[in-house]
C-alpha cells in the first residue's frame, strides 16, 4: 500500500493510493480551511466504519449469514487534552431475519479481523459496539 499527500492550498491537501483514487482532506473553516474536505483525523473514523462494514459482510458471507440492509455508525471521541482519539462506539444497524446471536458472533469475528479496528485496538483506544436490527 501506498499514500501520497499533496498541498494545495492553505490547509487542504489531495491524498490518493497510489491506484488512481484520490480525497480531498481539509481543516473546517472555524479552524482555518476552507471546509472542502474531511480532515485526516475524520478520514481515520471513516475508514472504521468502511472497514467494519467490509469484514463484516465478509464474514457474514463465509458464516451463511443472510441481511439485506447494513449500516455502520462510528462515534469517536477525543478526551479533553488527548492527542487524538480515544475511545469509539460502534453501532451495528443491519435487516436480517437471522438470530442476534449469530449476528454477534459475526461482529465479534469483525473486530478480531477488521485490519483498521486492529490498528485503533492497538493504539488502546477503547472499542464499544451495539447491535441494532432493523
Amino acid at each position: 500500500m501506498k499514500s501520497n499527500s499533496l498541498w494545495t492550498r492553505q490547509f487542504q491537501s489531495v491524498v490518493d493510493n497510489g491506484r488512481n483514487h484520490s480525497t480531498v482532506v481539509d481543516l473546517p473553516e472555524a479552524k482555518g480551511g476552507s471546509n472542502s474536505g474531511p480532515t485526516a483525523l475524520e478520514l481515520c473514523v471513516m475508514s472504521l466504519s468502511g472497514c467494519v462494514g467490509t469484514i463484516f459482510a465478509m464474514v457474514a458471507q463465509k458464516m451463511r449469514l443472510n441481511f439485506e440492509k447494513l449500516e455502520v455508525e462510528v462515534d469517536a471521541n477525543q478526551s479533553e487534552g488527548a492527542p487524538t482519539i480515544t475511545d469509539v462506539h460502534i453501532i451495528l444497524n443491519i435487516q436480517s431475519d437471522e438470530d442476534v446471536s449469530k449476528i454477534e458472533k459475526c461482529f465479534e469475528t469483525t473486530e478480531k479481523t477488521c485490519p483498521v479496528g486492529v490498528l485503533y485496538a492497538q493504539a488502546g483506544v477503547k472499542i464499544t459496539h451495539e447491535i441494532k436490527k432493523i
